[in-house]
Formats: structure tokens, sequence, C-alpha cells
């Protein structure tokens, strides 16, 4: 499913007109399709009453339509008009003639009769701005949002719906107002756009749901951002074979841990497995791998030299390693690894000095932060690899700050994948997957509970997996990263959103696979 910009969405717009689909139908279309999803996320209307606060352009346009059909469906609806509409507009002489309670907003200057609509009021609907031009909330709006805000502090149960977006949130860059309502639901017109899925947006947004209202996708042809769905996932699982055996499902070398971080192996060699990898083999500081080969019994092992007891020797561990990589599908590196000297040189020397040539990579953790310690890293790499920084690793690699990647997550993975020439897991609510030929995904997962540690250690893992059955590097990252949400979808269904580890996600990512193949 594209993504589009607020110019693209013109674009799209404009060119229906040239093949007979008018602005009146795609307002038809978009009002219905609105009211259907209210009917849906309220379960009845019977006994509904239902707010919708309509603007001056075409958003007010949908959100009156929307008021006329959810009124024919048996809710209580009433209209409060933000701005002034004309007289003779079309959508609100039918919303009037159905008998919909209306009040001007200009002729409620101290808001009683807003306050008194919302008494009674079981779901608002925010019709005043979409995706037209952005400008500062003004007069008499921010306190009539403000109102609203308020009441939902009062009334936990009053629903907020936001249709297109919350007005007051930018859809390109995902910049707020400060009056922008926290919408529980937002119902995004045709296409998403880049703003619900960017900081601080993700916030106001709630549950994101895309409604069809008419416009072909191919009006759009030259987009090249898309929300990850479950139907472009599908076709992507690996196929698996009858007849198959360990080989045919590739073979993955992690190379992880350390003293402190012993666990960070564990979860990658089993996210690799349950993600469908044939073999994976953990190569790790000699004195580990007793610990290690009582947590895991299907991992194969290849202890590195140590200098001391726990401490990679480089240059030995180098020598041990290459020579083995001809064996293997993809490389992982990184988990848990540490950043100290010895660790550091290790893997400086086995992935950016010249040698045989290597497998495909996937580098999480210590290894971009020991690349990030190192000046133009990319043009001295010359694999193909996915890079799986989360938004504090990503600013060290560009030399920048949290708060500057978070601003432009979408903008910013794009780039940096085009001009390393990588593949790029963004993590984060709403992962950016970007690809160095300018292809971005972005993940529908947000979820407060993977925010824990390990949890990126199995996604790598799931990554690696999945490159290792012969996927390519940007269809194995979507795919994992689409997996690895789903499973923490699942076990948010069950545990909620506090108190999720990472090793809940390991068990449920055969049944997501299992599901996304059957679905």
């Amino acid at each position: 499913m594209k993504i589009l910009t607020s110019a693209q969405m013109r674009q799209a717009e404009e060119a229906c007109t040239g093949i007979g689909i008018t602005t009146e139908m795609l307002m038809e279309n978009a009002g219905r399709a609105v009211a259907e999803k209210t009917r849906q996320f309220l379960g009845t209307l019977n006994g509904q009453h239902i707010l919708v606060l309509v603007g001056p352009g075409n958003n007010g346009g949908d959100g009156l339509v929307a008021a006329r059909y959810l009124h024919d469906w048996g809710a209580s609806v009433s209209v409060y008009l933000c701005s002034r509409r004309p007289p003779d507009n079309h959508n609100l002489k039918l919303v009037r003639e159905h008998g919909i309670a209306t009040l001007e907003a200009a002729k409620d200057e101290s808001m009683a009769g807003l306050a008194e609509m919302l008494a009674t009021t079981s779901a608002v609907i925010d019709a005043i701005f979409g995706t037209g031009k952005i400008r500062p909330l003004a007069d008499t709006l921010p306190r009539a949002l403000n109102g609203i805000s308020e009441a939902k502090k009062r009334r936990p149960s009053l629903r907020i719906i936001a249709l297109d977006l919350p007005s007051g949130l930018d859809g390109d860059t995902g910049g707020v107002d400060p009056a922008c309502l926290y919408a529980d639901d937002t119902i995004t017109l045709a296409f998403p756009k880049p703003g619900l899925f960017s900081c601080p947006g993700t916030e106001r947004v709630g549950r994101v749901t895309t409604v069809d209202i008419g416009i072909p996708v191919e009006l759009a042809p030259e987009v090249m951002t898309e929300l990850i769905t479950r139907e472009l996932m599908k076709p992507l699982l690996p196929p698996r074979p009858l007849w198959a055996n360990k080989g045919t499902f590739g073979r993955v070398l992690v190379v992880a841990s350390s003293v402190n971080y012993i666990g960070a192996a564990s979860l990658a060699c089993t996210g690799a497995m349950r993600a469908g990898a044939g073999l994976v083999t953990l190569a790790t500081p000699a004195s580990l791998q007793t610990a290690m080969a009582a947590r895991m019994t299907e991992t194969t092992y290849l202890p590195l030299p140590e200098a001391a007891a726990g401490v990679i020797s480089p240059a030995a561990a180098v020598d041990l390693l290459r020579p083995q990589l001809a064996g293997y599908d993809v490389l992982l590196a990184g988990c848990g690894l540490g950043q100290s000297e010895p660790v550091s040189r290790f893997l400086k020397a086995l992935l950016l000095e010249p040698g045989p040539s290597l497998l495909a990579l996937v580098l999480d953790a210590d290894a971009l932060n020991i690349l990030a310690k190192t000046p133009n890293w990319w043009q001295r790499m010359a694999n193909d690899a996915i890079l799986t920084p989360h938004h504090g690793e990503m600013a060290r690699l560009i030399g920048s700050t949290v708060a500057a990647v978070q601003s432009d997550r979408l903008g910013l993975a794009k780039k940096t994948a085009q001009e390393w020439r990588k593949t790029i897991v963004l993590k984060g609510a709403y992962t950016v997957i970007a690809a160095p030929d300018g292809r971005v995904r972005v993940s529908p997962f947000a979820n407060p509970g993977m925010a824990s540690a390990g949890t990126g250690d199995v996604l790598s893992g799931a990554i690696a997996g999945l490159v290792a059955q012969g996927l390519s590097l940007f269809d194995a990252a979507t795919l994992g990263v689409y997996l690895h949400g789903q499973a923490g979808e699942v076990v948010r269904d069950r545990l909620g959103d506090t108190g999720m580890i990472a090793t809940d996600l390991l068990p449920e990512l055969p049944l997501v696979i299992k599901h996304l193949k059957e679905g």
C-alpha cells in the first residue's frame, strides 16, 4: 500500500478528473467509508451520539457526508461548523435537509453550545483539516479542540476519530500543533500519509486505518514508499518443499556475545532458527561456549580464539573465520559483542579489510557502534549489507542527534541507504526499511511492549534467517520486520504491553508465519 505525500495526493486527485472521477464522487466515497468504519469501531449506532467537527475544505465536506450516512443508519448526529461554509454548499444543504442539528462556531463564542453537545457525545469525528495546505490552528479552533481534549480527560470513553489526519498534524512531516487532538483512530483516505508514521505525529493518530475512496493506485506510479501489509508479505514467504534438507533453508553464521551480554547470541540465533533457517552456527569467544551450549542445543558452534578469558584475539579470530565463510549464506555480526579495542579491531578486519569476498551481512548493535567510529566505513565495505540501527545507533552513524533522527525517519533512512548503498532498517515505532534504489517500506506496528532489551537481537536473527533462505536483502528485512512486529502484537494481545520480554517473541514467530501462509 503506497504512502503518499500531500503533493502526491493532490496530483492523484487531479488525475482522477481526467478519467471521469469527480471531486464530488471522491467526497461521497470518502464520507461513506468513514461512516462505515465509524460504525465498525462503535459496534452499533443505536443510542450513539456522534459529533462531527467540520472545517472549510474538502475534509469538512467528507465529514458532512459521513454525518449524513451515520444519521441515516440510526445514530444521533450533530455537526459543529468550525469555519463558515457557503449556505448553498451541496453537502451542508443535504445535512440540514436530513434534520441533522448544526451549530456554527462563529455563533458560539462562549463554546457553551459545543460543551452541551459534548455532554451527550459518545464519539467525535475530527473533519476540520486534511492533507491540504498546512496552516496553524487559529481563531476558535484551538479553543474548540482544547475543549474536546478536556472532555476526553474527564470521560476517557469518549472516542475521538480523525478523518484522514488529526487536524493540526502535518501529513508530510508529522509535526503537530499544540491543539491537535490525540485520536483513538485515524481513518486515512485512499493512501496513508508519511506524517502518520513520523514523530511526534505518531503519538496523536491512534490506530490507523486506510479506506478506499476510488482513487486507482495506478495514478501514483512514481511513489516508492509503501506501508507493509499482509498482502505484500505473503508472497515473500520462502517455499518449504517436501524434499528439503537443512541446506535447502540456508546457513547462518552469527558472531555475537561477550561476557556481559551472553543472552544476545541466544536471542539472535534462535530468531534465525524460528524464522526458518536450516542451520545456525554461533561464533563466540571460546570461554563462553559452554554457557551458550547449555542454552541452545540446536545451534552449532565455532569457538573464537581469545587473548584472555572472554576477550577475542583479533587476528587469530579473523584467520579462523575467513575460511569458514564460504560454507554460509549470511553473516550476522554485532549482537552483544561489546566495543572493546580487541573487538573493534576484529570487526574492522573482518568487515572492512581486503580479503576473500564476504557473503551477505546483517549488522546490528555493537557492529554499528564500531562502524560509527570509522570514517567513511561504507566506502570500504564492498558487501551487500543490512544495517539495523535504533535511533541512538543511527544518530551515532550519521554523527547527529536522536532528535534529528526522529524528526525525519523516512527521509533519513532513504538518504543513508542510497548514500551508503546498504539496506537500512531504522527500528522503532513504525520501523522504516530503505533500499539503496530508493524504495522505502514502513512497518504498520507501534508497540511499547517491544521496547525492552533483546527484541532487536530477535529481529536481526529473523532477518538473517530469511536472507539465508534466499530472499533479497530488502525483502528479507521487510518480512523480518513484519513477522517480528506481528509476533509482538500477538504477545501484547495475550500479556499486555507491560512486561513483555524478548523471549516471548520467539515461539510466536513460527505461528505468525503459519497464519500468514494460511490466511
